[in-house]
């Protein structure tokens, strides 16, 4: 029987600036990725008399709402098979966090099901494939740190920024990404919240969706504001469309413990991952 495991890992954008909205309704955008290799979903493939999906989060959907089963479907199309795999996904990644972890699902998806025939399609078309599927799903295709343009889809590879130590936050709540980009262009900053782009060695950080997704949700530009007064952090910004929010961190912070004084000082049922960005 063919079986196969594959990880599909969180990204962070680590720059994000919307451009403009585009004529097919999308947004115009210049987008800085890196991965987060300790922060993934585990996909896991077993060979079926037909396709069948599993999720352990009874929150997603399980039909064709959801990215892998979009990812079989495209695949299917494709390649002019059936899948015949029943293929279990264990979440690690938050869902609505700004963490891309939908993308890469289906990106790990595209992937097991070429390795399990063969390299039938191959990178090209399953480019292709991902591009149609959702505008962060050909990143995580990719092998390396990414500048992404266009409404994302554009991937041009690029050298790893030096890693750093993140500490990430999440409420209970979550972000719809089409609703944060809906926002945007009429969206106005709040009072006392810093958006400005901030330097951390190599790299400049910032995040153009904070305006409108902090104006809907003003306790993620609490939780950024907290994070940026805290002696611990050396700079702070919204994952993605949210609801994340992340802290790089001085050398040698206690990770757990600030992280323990956000639940404490703010919200008790805040999610939590601390890491090392990646490639």
């Amino acid at each position: 029987m063919s079986t196969l495991t594959l990880q599909a890992p969180a990204k962070l954008n680590l720059s994000l600036r919307v451009l403009g909205r585009r004529d097919d309704g999308f947004h115009e955008i210049d987008t800085l990725i890196v991965r987060l290799p300790g922060l993934a979903d585990v996909l896991d493939f077993a060979e079926s008399e037909a396709f069948s999906f599993h999720c352990d989060d009874p929150a997603l959907p399980a039909d064709e709402g959801n990215l892998v089963v979009k990812a079989v479907r495209a695949y299917e199309a494709a390649a002019g098979v059936d899948c015949g795999y029943a293929i279990t996904l264990t979440k690690k990644i938050p869902h609505g966090a700004g963490l891309g972890g939908g993308s890469s699902d289906a990106a790990a998806t595209l992937r097991g099901l070429d390795q399990l025939h063969d390299g039938k399609l191959g990178p090209e078309r399953l480019g292709e494939l991902a591009a149609g599927i959702g505008s962060d799903v050909p990143f995580f295709l990719s092998e390396s740190a990414a500048r992404c343009r266009g409404r994302g889809e554009k991937i041009e590879a690029v050298p790893s920024p030096a890693s750093r130590r993140v500490l990430l936050l999440k409420p209970a709540f979550g972000v719809a990404t089409p609703d944060a980009y809906r926002r945007w262009q009429d969206s106005r900053e709040l009072p006392g919240v810093d958006y400005a782009a901030r330097t951390h060695g190599d790299l400049e950080l910032c995040n153009d969706l904070e305006r409108p997704v902090f104006e809907k949700h003003r306790f993620l530009a609490e939780l950024k504001q907290w994070l940026l007064a805290r002696d611990e952090s050396a700079a702070a910004l919204m994952a993605g469309s949210g609801s994340t929010v992340f802290a790089i961190l001085h050398e040698g912070v206690d990770a757990q413990a600030l992280a323990k004084c956000a639940r404490h000082e703010l919200d008790p049922g805040l999610w939590q991952w601390s890491g090392m960005t990646g490639s």
